[in-house]
């Protein structure tokens, strides 16, 4: 990805991973694409595809297993930070722990309130932040239960298909 760095900076546990293997397949001024494996192995998750809505406060995923079959979509409630030195572009991915998980016989699960509970608890975020994290989650609720998700899918769709034919980079 050069040019860009992607960080992932997690609450719980506390941690910021630079994500250097992830692959670019599309970037545009609202949305960034990625594909990736799993950092760490997993029984079932092995690799997806990533979309990232800086602006709306959401990563929305498409987790895959080792046979390569959908699990689900994951929905990761995000912050991000965005910095520019010596032509590099540098966003950092902080997950508000909120979470949606949407299966493929359509089943929503929000998970990991608990989480964000005890985060604000032990004051390891702050106000605006657990603010901001509620917001967008109703955010992404509202389009998904209006059943309007498919234009959030679509950008990972599309990329995974190019990816897939061997086109990534022509996003169209």
């Amino acid at each position: 990805m050069e040019g860009l760095k992607l960080y992932r900076k997690r609450i719980i546990p506390a941690e910021c991973v630079f994500l250097k293997d992830d692959i670019l397949l599309y970037r545009d001024s609202d949305v960034i694409v990625t594909k990736w494996s799993t950092l760490r192995p997993k029984k079932t998750l092995s690799h997806g595809y990533s979309c990232y809505f800086s602006e709306r406060g959401f990563k929305v995923s498409k987790f895959y297993d080792h046979e390569d079959n959908l699990i689900s979509w994951y929905c990761d409630i995000i912050q991000t930070e965005r910095t520019t030195e010596g032509g590099v572009d540098t966003y950092i991915f902080t997950d508000l722990l909120a979470d949606v998980v949407v299966y493929p016989d359509g089943r929503v699960r929000v998970v990991d309130l608990d989480e964000l509970a005890d985060a604000q608890r032990d004051q390891l975020i702050k106000p605006d932040e657990l603010q901001a994290a509620l917001r967008h989650l109703d955010r992404l609720l509202k389009i998904i239960y209006k059943g309007a998700f498919d234009t959030l899918q679509k950008y990972v769709n599309n990329a995974e298909e190019q990816d897939r034919a061997g086109l990534a980079g022509r996003h169209g």
